[in-house]
Parts: C-alpha cells; structure tokens; sequence
C-alpha cells in the first residue's frame, strides 16, 4: 500500500470494497442493525486474527471482490400521464415518481494465495446470507461514490462474467431497487390511522363498510346501531283448532 494516502483507503474501504451493508434481517442484533458485506466475504480472515491473536494486514487488492456501479444507475425516475385530464393545469401536474434502480459489479477473480474451493466457500456463504435476510425482510443501504441509496432491495444477483475471460464466474452484477414506500413509512401511516381511530378524530371522507348492503331501508348511522322492531303477532296465531281429537 505504499504510496496509497490514508485518505484513498478510506474512500475505497467505503465505496469500493465495503459499499453493500446488509440493514435488519440477519443483522438485526447486531450492532446498529447493520452488517457489511466484508463480514461474510472476509470471515475467514476476521475469524482467523480472533483465533490466533494477530491482527489482519488486508491491502486494498487482497479482499475477495471489488465493486464498481454501472452505468444507468438512476437518481431521480418520473413518468406523466398521457390519459385525457380535466383541465390543463391538473395536466402538467400529473408527475408520476418511479422506483430508482441501480446496479453494482461485483469483481472477485482467484487471486494470489486464494483457490478456486475458497471462492466456492465464500460465494456459497454469501448466496445463504442473502435469500436469509430476503426472507426476514432485511433492507439494504449502498453507498455509492456519488449517491447513498438506503431501504433498498435486491432484486437480482447474476453472473455476468465475458465469454473469453481466462476465470469462470469472476464476475457478478446487483441489482438493487429502491421503492417508493419503505416499511417504516407505510408502519408509520397505518399507525396514524389507528390512532385517528382510537381519538375518534374525524377521517377526510368516511370510508365505506364493507359487507353487504341494507337490503331495504335507509343506511344507518355509525353512531348509533341500529333498533330491530319489535316482532308482530302472526296472523292465525290466535286461532283455536278445529280439529277433532278425543
């Protein structure tokens, strides 16, 4: 690493080997809820410097992958109604917001001391990890060198490597998708609905029962439940039989 500023390995520690950071999911004990993805790929090497007592010395270059966004990553996505609308000014208005989408390489060819049977280890490991935290509903956060997307979710990871590389699967590409509502905020819209309710507040627009409808009458009121009137007597009721009967 001579040569490499303090400032440098910081930079590509961040947004080139250590960019990934698994949110919730499986690291929802740990520390802050979040586990990078150096912990997965390098576990070998961390377990390593616990068990013996020695320190890991990993240079920029000796870390199973580096990572770089590809091109059409996108930072703010739009579409506008083209249907027929009421009046001009409501269509110029009619700004629809998509989901952004990016994608990351992930570059991790057999390298120095390595062997192809690690590499099988690790990328195992990691394909374990992933469909785990996808079903715990773990999130993502990814920082780029220019954009951090967080709450993010992967949608794809594909092996992308060319035809003519000398090494088989050596190369991988993400693909992350951030939606447009995150857990936390449709928990925190349906929380301020419930406690509309418990006040008793009034909701813009009463929302409709669902169920059947009356089938005759008046719909009653929520506020006070309906009255069943009181039954009549049936004709004939009253009526003494005429029927012979020893």
């Amino acid at each position: 690493m001579s040569g490499i500023t303090p400032g440098f390995a910081a930079w590509k520690l961040a947004f080139g080997i250590s960019l990934i950071i698994f949110v919730g999911g499986i690291a929802g004990n740990m520390l802050g809820g979040m586990l990078p993805i150096v912990s997965i790929t390098q576990a070998v090497d961390f377990a390593a410097g616990v068990l013996t007592g020695a320190t890991t010395d990993l240079g920029l270059d000796d870390f199973f992958a580096q990572y770089e966004p590809t091109p059409g990553g996108t930072l703010a996505d739009y579409d506008f109604g083209t249907y027929p609308f009421a009046n001009q000014a409501v269509a110029a208005n009619a700004i629809i917001m998509n989901p952004l989408s990016f994608s990351l390489l992930m570059i991790c060819p057999v390298k120095g001391n390595e062997n192809y049977l690690s590499h099988l280890a690790v990328m195992t490991a990691l394909r374990a990890v992933i469909a785990q935290h996808a079903s715990l509903g773990g999130t993502f956060t990814v920082a780029t060198p220019k954009q951090i997307y967080t709450n993010c979710l992967l949608s794809k990871l594909s092996d992308v490597s060319a035809a003519d590389t000398k090494q088989p699967q050596m190369m991988y590409q993400w693909d992350f998708v951030q939606p447009l509502v995150t857990l936390q905020q449709a928990q925190g819209a349906q929380n301020a609905l419930m406690q509309k309710f418990s006040n008793g507040t009034q909701i813009s627009g009463q929302p409709q029962l669902s169920g059947a409808a009356p089938a005759v009458g008046a719909p009653f009121s929520l506020a006070t439940p309906p009255t069943v009137p009181a039954a009549t007597p049936l004709q004939g009721a009253g009526a003494v039989s005429t029927g012979g009967g020893s």
